[in-house]
């Protein structure tokens, strides 16, 4: 069912952007809005992990490097049958992280420094196994192709103001002008509505899914709770240059302060914890499996503090 809601949502948004194209430039506008949708979504199928991983300074980190992490990833992978996916570390103080790649088989996790020193081992479990759960279930390309839309309908929206509405024959005097106006800022709120929706849809999914691959849903509510406090409190200033990425996020790594915010990308952090908090009642005390994040031995050159293997001055030292 959320598979079909999301693709109607879809859908939606792509009718929205071939309507604004109609507005501006009649049929031959809708038809070259439909055909602009069409190449940016190919560029973003190829691109996306690599626009993404790079707005955010992500680094990609490997056994010798991030030990602990590599070694939890590949461990969580195998749980939810799922190929490696390469993994990154960002030099960012707010604990979060995000996931995303064309398919399973290109796909990335990346984690903030911020979410290795501020959390367990069996949170940070959580938190790997949701993005885990956003691959498994090929999230990381519709929200990609989602956002991408999105921005290119306020784009073209404000293409219209400048051009005060090219399709005349639906346009005439004061109407032209007044139905310009609502067209530029309706349309990119529209657009939000409907990104916020299928974002929102994904995420319940994903922590369903993400508990099960952990084996304790526990983890993950945990972990939500202090990441939703960690955001409000410490400043994510990549995401705050790129708030279109947000919504790719666990958690909305906005402060508030912008108008960006007005419409969060994500279900509220308390129903997500409700929800888990069920799913644990329904399971019992059993979980799903036990999955127990393991210490390697440390790394010979180690360079990323705790999880390295370095400075032992988080929870993992």
């Amino acid at each position: 069912m959320n598979y079909l809601r999301t693709a109607i949502l879809l859908a939606g948004l792509t009718a929205l952007f071939m309507g604004v194209g109609y507005l501006i430039g009649g049929a031959g506008g809708a038809m070259i809005a439909l055909v602009v949708a069409a190449g940016m979504n190919v560029i973003t199928y190829w691109n996306s992990d690599k626009l993404v991983l790079s707005m955010h300074g992500a680094q990609e980190v490997d056994e010798r490097t991030a030990p602990e992490l590599v070694q939890m990833v590949r461990q969580l992978a195998a749980r939810a049958d799922l190929p490696m996916p390469r993994v990154y570390l960002m030099d960012n103080p707010q604990p979060n992280a995000f996931a995303t790649g064309r398919n399973p088989e290109h796909a990335a996790v990346a984690a903030t420094t911020g979410l290795l020193q501020q959390l367990s081992r069996e949170e940070v479990a959580g938190v790997m196994a949701h993005e885990l759960a956003h691959i498994k279930n090929h999230d990381t390309l519709i929200m990609t192709i989602t956002a991408t839309i999105a921005g290119a309908i306020s784009m073209l929206a404000q293409f219209g103001m400048f051009f005060g509405g090219g399709n005349r024959e639906n346009n005439s005097g004061g109407m032209g002008i007044i139905g310009t106006l609502a067209m530029v800022i309706l349309a990119p709120i529209a657009a939000m509505l409907v990104q916020m929706a299928i974002s929102r849809t994904r995420e319940y999914s994903a922590d369903a899914l993400g508990a099960q691959i952990a084996g304790q849903p526990q983890f993950l509510a945990n972990a939500l709770a202090r990441l939703d406090a960690a955001a409000h409190a410490i400043p994510n200033m990549e995401a705050e240059r790129n708030p279109a990425t947000a919504h790719m996020f666990i958690v909305n790594p906005l402060s508030g302060q912008r108008m960006d915010n007005l419409f969060s990308t994500h279900p509220a952090t308390e129903n997500r914890i409700a929800a888990l908090q069920e799913l644990a009642r329904r399971m019992g005390q059993g979980g799903f499996g036990g999955y127990t994040p393991a210490r390697p031995a440390a790394a010979a050159a180690p360079s990323y503090g705790p999880w390295g293997g370095g400075r032992r001055n988080g929870p993992w030292g």
